[in-house]
């Protein structure tokens, strides 16, 4: 029998592809834990009879992949007829054989209620690190509010009509750059291996980073965590550009979204915290004081969980049309209690990271995305960099 070379493609295929046989129960020793996570908000008008080929990147590997769909912004019950997963080879078209039905409770169609969320059934199979994973999906009759993400920095494609069991790219010609009703991907990996999950703004949602090459600085941190082996491999990336800790606006508050975007992320040991610019900037009248008692309520809150929390120090954004005197004592005060108030497990300093040697108020031009407030990739990639990996191990019980 001739031999047969697989491409890349082909192998991802073959560790996600295993025959659709009942899923065992989870042995001994494994847990689910997130491998890809966005926030959730309202993102436009839901269309009926449209489909969305969904395209995200995975950080941890393990197998029984299981999808979770949002309505939390929905007004009426989400009816979706068909929900598909599989890898993608480029633009929408997969990888040939990858694609497979998702089902939930043994049903090929599931009912979102208004403002909850649903989990699918496990999917039996490997998925790796680093994998394109596409999830397409279909409503015959959604409408009022869409929940999604609104900035992606990655291309997704929209049919019409029900097109998700396709794998060609033929019938796939819109396009969008949002992710709708997915929020979550977990896999089933050992109980050792743990995730982290990133609250935050529009720097972490990776706004002035390379759109469609995965680069804004959680991502470059799940692949130095892969590097370094350590047990903490699941990222969820759960920022939203223009957020704040205190007011809804941008997407609910940081506090508002904590529990459903954070806290109830499966396998998630740590909380990265790094809002807070959005609060201070443009004469918003919130002081040191009012923004430290919100990063304290998020403290209090993960550790009731059983969560760890990493603070991280705000960013220099001096040259930004918004910056002013007023807001920098703001920021340094916050900063202050970050670095010493000793109320975090522990804290990242990107402020000390990214700022000029020449005037701290202002990022580095090297780091500098043309704004003066949102960093470039070498700037995403500091970031990342800069962050202790040994902080984000936690091993706390719920109080």
């Amino acid at each position: 029998m001739r031999a047969v070379r697989l491409t890349g493609a082909a192998v991802l295929a073959a560790v996600f592809l295993a025959p659709a046989a009942p899923v065992p129960a989870a042995p001994a020793g494994t847990h689910s834990v997130v491998t890809w996570g966005a926030s959730a908000d309202r993102v436009g008008e839901a269309v009926p009879d449209r489909a969305y080929r969904i395209v995200v990147r995975t950080s941890a590997a393990g197998d029984n992949l299981r999808v979770r769909l949002s309505n939390a912004f929905g007004d009426r019950p989400l009816n979706l007829d068909s929900v598909w997963a599989g890898t993608r080879d480029a633009g929408a078209r997969l990888v040939p054989g990858s694609n497979r039905r998702l089902t939930f409770g043994g049903s090929r169609s599931v009912t979102i209620p208004t403002g909850r969320t649903v989990y699918s059934d496990a999917l039996p199979g490997r998925l790796p690190a680093g994998a394109d994973l596409v999830v397409s999906l279909h409503s015959p009759d959604a409408a009022g509010p869409a929940t999604g993400h609104g900035m992606a920095m990655q291309t997704s494609y929209t049919a019409q009509g029900d097109r998700t069991g396709e794998e060609g790219a033929e019938n796939w010609t819109g396009t969008t750059g949002s992710w709708f009703y997915l929020d979550a991907v977990t896999v089933r990996t050992s109980a050792r291996t743990g995730a982290v999950a990133v609250l935050g703004d529009s720097i972490t949602d990776g706004w002035q980073s390379s759109g469609e090459l995965n680069r804004r600085w959680p991502d470059y941190l799940a692949r130095r965590l892969k590097r370094a082996g350590s047990d903490i491999r699941g990222v969820a990336n759960e920022g939203i550009s223009g957020n704040k800790v205190l007011a809804d606006g941008a997407g609910q508050s940081a506090l508002g979204r904590l529990d459903r975007d954070v806290l109830s992320q499966s396998g998630v040991r740590t909380v990265f915290l790094f809002e807070g610019v959005n609060d201070l900037k443009a004469d918003s009248g919130v002081t040191a004081d009012d923004l430290i008692a919100g990063y304290r309520q998020v403290v209090a809150r993960a550790h009731a969980a059983g969560k760890c929390v990493v603070g991280a120090t705000i960013a220099p954004f001096k040259g930004w049309y918004e910056w002013d005197a007023a807001a920098e004592a703001v920021r340094e005060g916050v900063n202050a209690f970050v670095r010493t108030s000793g109320e975090f497990d522990a804290f990242t300093d990107f402020d000390r990271i990214l700022r000029s040697p020449y005037d701290p108020a202002r990022m580095l031009p090297v780091f500098d995305g043309g704004d003066h407030l949102h960093p470039n990739d070498k700037g995403m990639q500091a970031m990342a960099d800069a962050v202790d990996l040994s902080a984000l191990e936690c091993h706390r019980t719920p109080q």
